[in-house]
């Protein structure tokens, strides 16, 4: 009796073993799979990652202005690699109105990359950063906001690419103009405002002394700016203001003028 149950047994042992190395094999069979195919794709995306070698330094690029007018943005780019790179203009890509238009410019000589892609060639010298790049943005006839981006590829490998983004903003203010023999002041836009407020201006009167005052709801002084007669436009940073109500007012040689209202919202 003892004899048959341990031929049992090892009858028994003898038809699992095989098939525990099987189940194992397949196991390191589909370890092995799986791990290829991680190297796989690590491999091919290792280029698009670890070889671009151009950094854009500049901060956000943003146009914010009324219709009809134009701004000029200074764009700066380091060459991080320690070899000379040629780059050109891939796309211009995002949702610009027809009535807007943008181009990019190096120094004064400037392209429009919807009809003129293929033109735009940048060469950054090792280590270079590039300070002479410019986007010009035509704000156009109706009150819209949007974003675009230009993606700029290396001519001799075209998986090194670097990226410029911006963003847009264009307001049709409404037209309250104070007028003062010294000088006319424009309502600030936009109203409300989340991060850049405008008042236009213009000096009748150069030798006058003009300046901006912003005060709180409760009066508490903010901030003053004092007008140039050589500009026509303040620019006011409000993003660090809290969500409320302020008062601007014009003062022209220490008087009072005009006090208006700015809401602030984030």
């Amino acid at each position: 009796m003892v004899k048959s149950s341990n031929q049992f047994g090892k009858f028994i042992r003898n038809r699992i073993k095989p098939r525990g190395k099987q189940n194992i094999g397949l196991l390191i069979k589909l370890y092995m799979k799986n791990i290829l195919a991680l190297l796989t794709c690590m491999i091919m995306l290792f280029p698009v990652w670890g070889v671009a070698q151009v950094r854009v330094l500049s901060e956000n690029i943003e146009f914010s202005g009324k219709i009809g007018s134009s701004q000029r943005k200074s764009l700066i780019i380091q060459n991080e690699s320690s070899q000379t790179k040629e780059y050109s203009l891939k796309f211009l890509r995002g949702n610009i109105g027809s009535s807007q238009n943008v181009k990019i410019c190096i120094g004064e000589k400037c392209y429009d990359p919807k009809k003129e892609l293929g033109k735009l060639k940048i060469t950054l010298k090792p280590n270079e950063i590039f300070t002479d790049l410019y986007l010009e943005f035509e704000m156009g006839i109706s009150e819209v906001k949007g974003s675009f981006d230009l993606q700029f590829a290396n001519i001799a490998n075209v998986r090194d690419v670097f990226q410029i983004e911006a963003v847009y903003e264009v307001y049709n203010p409404i037209e309250d103009e104070t007028n003062h023999k010294d000088i006319s002041l424009g309502s600030v836009y936009p109203n409300p405002s989340h991060r850049i407020a405008q008042i236009d201006y213009e000096f009748k009167n150069p030798n006058a002394k003009a300046k901006i005052a912003i005060n709180s709801f409760i009066g508490n002084p903010i901030a003053e700016y004092e007008l140039d007669p050589h500009q026509k436009t303040l620019v006011i940073n409000v993003a660090d203001l809290n969500p409320g109500v302020y008062f601007y007012t014009l003062f022209v040689d220490n008087k009072n003028i005009v006090t208006k209202k700015l809401v602030v919202k984030k």
